[in-house]
């Protein structure tokens, strides 16, 4: 406990001085507990660590920007009206001020004071005045303001999913590419309304500031440097006491990471039974309590050097502004300023101290948010280029060449063959191709199986076919058609696939057999759902079911049910027959299945095919026998061809592999 405490108060507690950068050298050498590990999500702790002022104010144009455009995207009519209620305020405050001076002037004029009381009427009159429009400016811009939030926050969701679920299959395999997703959908995609908000603050304390300052400098120029004076204590407690805050947070990551995996193991249902047959339950809190407790002290630390930070800056403070009244009063003495404007300056210096501190934070605020949403920036261009590489030359609108090139190709709503010559596939990141020049034909009408041992490549083979991963090399032909040329969805109509990792989807038995695919006339889409799961065997599922098809499969919900692995199988094979596509691609169909269960599929996938193409791939060889050809694959390579007798005449991987199966079940 003693060293995972060092090892993080080193990365709290990091700052620029030279006394606390070698303690930090010193602790180093400490192991590191894993969930205690700097985390991707952490990439920009040193930047805010390292940023001084003027890095900020290098950097921070390019952040309003982008927060502006985004805003101007979300809603004109918000940010305009944000934006502008904003400025007018300042002219509101700006002028308060002034009218201040009129008040005072009165007030400390020579004669009665009924007389003085009624000379400052007006001048009181034009300050409450401005004072209510002010305030009245403000509380519109913040509703315009909170108005903009949710409005950005869909807007930047909608576009990292259109980006999520338009890039090839590929990129969900590339490691970086996960890593830079990560980043934008957790805090990448939170700071986009954050930074947006931060940058109207911004804003906001920068009128407020220039009314000020404005003010200071139509009563007297000399007034001004005090205004900074008095700002700059404050300031500098906002930003230590901030970065503080913000590098103990990112340091965090990885203890909140960890507590919500505990959390999450404690209170879902699925980890329910295990967590009491294997009494884990006292491991688990014990587990949570440790995590929590060492959390609790690292922010009770940064509560008491945020306080000391703070005290630091009110102490500066009080000397600076013991110095500003100082100057006043010697500027009376002096005769350089009437009573009046200097009573007026004490305001504007306190309405500039409280805006300058306001905006210090703010900028800063902005700043790291600006750094996070660059993350999301980043993989949103990454992800349009990767789209925009994959689209055909006829889709890319916008283009210099749009509407000069061919159109894409035209997949025929049926084939007579498929050809797969010399496909080579490699996953990215991978040391070695997951298939090495495979070439094989499906013709129209045949049952053909993909097997072989696992990472042999029949899952691989059966995506490309598919369309959902290029090949590196080599192509995929349709009636002559290479899959290249065409769009991706549209071969997507031509294929129901089977999948061996289907999704439970938490929507009702209907909906889970659609896919959102429903026709016009309701009544044809109905007949089509009942004959798939009539052929699949999921009317026997549903059957059992409260609410039959309108039933909603999560049990999280009120009225949801829940299925076991053999009933959710049944829906997979269903929404593949709902397809009703010319090429059938079963991918392990049977592995949540009984014997029997099994045995029935099978028959129902012969039976669905009748004239259809059907791509098998599975482990039980017993349920290859009746297919016209199988392929056997074996490091990526097609090794073996033919029907059941041939290769078992053969002698081969197949006949080894079926024997050895045949063999366990007539074991005695």
């Amino acid at each position: 406990m003693a060293d995972w405490r060092r090892f993080f108060l080193r990365v709290v507690l990091l700052r620029k001085e030279s006394d606390h950068r070698d303690a930090a050298e010193d602790d180093r050498s400490q192991p590191v507990l894993p969930e205690l590990t700097e985390h991707r999500w952490t990439r920009h702790t040193e930047k805010l660590v390292e940023t001084s002022m003027r890095t900020m104010a290098r950097r921070l144009p390019s952040v309003i920007a982008q927060s502006a455009r985004l805003a101007w995207r979300a809603s004109r009519v918000d940010t305009s009206v944000a934006i502008g209620l904003n400025l007018l305020a300042g002219v509101f405050t700006a002028f308060g001020l002034l009218a201040t001076t009129g008040v005072l002037t009165a007030l400390f004029s020579a004669g009665p004071t009924p007389d003085r009381v009624r000379a400052a009427l007006p001048s009181l009159a034009l300050v409450a005045i401005a004072a209510a429009l002010r305030a009245g400016l403000q509380a519109a811009a913040g509703w315009a303001q909170s108005r903009l939030e949710p409005q950005v926050e869909r807007l930047v969701e909608l576009r990292l999913y259109e980006l999520t679920t338009a890039v090839e299959l590929a990129a969900l395999d590339d490691s970086e590419f996960l890593d830079d997703l990560q980043r934008a959908r957790s805090r990448g995609m939170m700071s986009a309304p954050r930074v947006v908000t931060t940058a109207v603050d911004v804003l906001t304390g920068a009128v407020g500031v220039v009314a000020a300052a404005g003010t200071l400098g139509v009563l007297h120029p000399l007034l001004l440097p005090l205004l900074l004076l008095t700002a700059l204590p404050e300031g500098w407690a906002s930003i230590r006491a901030a970065r503080m805050r913000y590098v103990t947070e990112l340091a965090l990551v990885g203890v909140a990471r960890r507590k919500w995996i505990l959390s999450d193991l404690m209170a879902d249902r699925r980890h329910a039974a295990e967590i009491r047959s294997f009494t884990m339950r006292g491991f688990l809190l014990d587990e949570y309590d440790r995590v929590a407790a060492y959390q609790r002290g690292v922010e009770l630390d940064l509560a008491r050097r945020q306080t000391i930070a703070r005290v630091y800056g009110d102490m500066m403070q009080g000397v600076a502004t013991a110095g500003v009244y100082v100057a006043l009063g010697l500027m009376l003495w002096d005769g350089a300023v009437p009573l009046a404007i200097a009573g007026t300056a004490v305001l504007a210096i306190r309405t500039g101290q409280t805006s300058l501190a306001n905006l210090v934070f703010a900028v800063n605020r902005c700043y790291e948010e600006g750094l996070y949403f660059g993350d999301y920036l980043s993989f949103a261009t990454q992800a349009e280029e990767r789209v925009a590489a994959r689209a055909l030359p006829s889709q890319k609108a916008g283009t210099e060449t749009a509407g000069t090139e061919a159109p894409a190709a035209a997949l025929p709503d049926d084939f007579g063959k498929i050809v797969v010559e010399d496909v080579t596939f490699t996953y990215p990141g991978a040391d070695s191709p997951s298939l090495r020049g495979i070439s094989l034909e499906l013709h129209r009408g045949e049952v053909i199986a993909l097997v072989g041992e696992n990472g042999s490549g029949k899952t691989t083979l059966a995506k490309i076919m598919a369309g959902l991963y290029d090949p590196d090399g080599g192509d995929v032909r349709w009636d002559g058609v290479s899959l290249r040329e065409v769009d991706p969805r549209t071969l997507w109509e031509r294929i129901a696939v089977i999948a061996q990792e289907y999704t439970h989807w938490p929507m009702t038995a209907r909906q889970n057999i659609t896919m959102g695919r429903v026709g016009a006339d309701g009544a044809s889409t109905e007949t089509a759902v009942l004959a798939a799961a009539r052929a699949s065997g999921a009317d026997e599922v549903v059957d059992g079911l409260a609410h039959g098809y309108d039933t909603l499969l999560d049990r999280r919900f009120q009225d949801g049910a829940e299925l076991s692995g053999g009933q959710w199988q049944r829906l997979a094979v269903a929404r593949g027959f709902y397809r009703d596509a010319p090429l059938l691609i079963c991918d392990e169909p049977t592995a949540a299945l009984d014997a029997r269960a099994e045995h029935h599929l099978f028959e129902r996938i012969r039976t669905h095919a009748d004239g259809r193409t059907v791509l098998l791939i599975t482990h039980r060889l017993a349920s290859v026998r009746h297919a016209d050809r199988i392929f056997v694959l074996d490091q990526g390579k097609v090794t073996e061809e033919g029907d059941h007798e041939h290769l078992m005449a053969l002698g081969g991987l197949y006949a080894e592999l079926y024997s050895l199966q045949a063999r366990a079940y007539h074991a005695a």
